[in-house]
């Protein structure tokens, strides 16, 4: 993208200042509008603890999703909830009962077929 060089009539300073790329991940070129968006987002959070959690498939299936969604991504739902209330309500990890909410994502950023699900879960109660 280039760049040019802006030196200070005072000191004659010279520093480099690189064209703007626009990739929203420069902290240069967006790094502004990331932390505004940040902090609009503050509001949106849930007033209580949770935790992130994904899951994914292997390359060979979603292939299989690609041509069976609703088979594969009924699975997917079933065998992935199944799994977190398991481990968790286990007393040797956790011992809890947890609440959780999945989206599905079929696509990744780079608009390739990539089906993995987004957990949200709260821990609930001690059992």
């Amino acid at each position: 993208m280039g760049g040019h060089v802006i030196r200070c009539e005072h000191c004659h300073d010279d520093q480099i200042a690189y064209n703007s790329c626009r990739n929203r991940h420069c902290p240069k070129c967006q790094g502004r509008a990331a932390k505004r968006w940040l902090e609009n987002r503050q509001s949106e959070l849930l007033g209580v603890a949770y935790y992130h959690v994904v899951f994914t498939v292997t390359a060979t299936v979603a292939r299989v999703a690609y041509q069976n969604p609703r088979l594969i991504y009924n699975l997917l739902f079933a065998a992935t909830a199944q799994t977190l209330l398991r481990i968790t309500a286990n007393p040797k990890h956790l011992g809890v009962k947890i609440g959780f909410t999945a989206v599905l994502h079929t696509w990744c950023s780079a608009l390739t077929h990539h089906p993995n699900l987004h957990f949200f879960v709260i821990k609930a109660w001690a059992q």
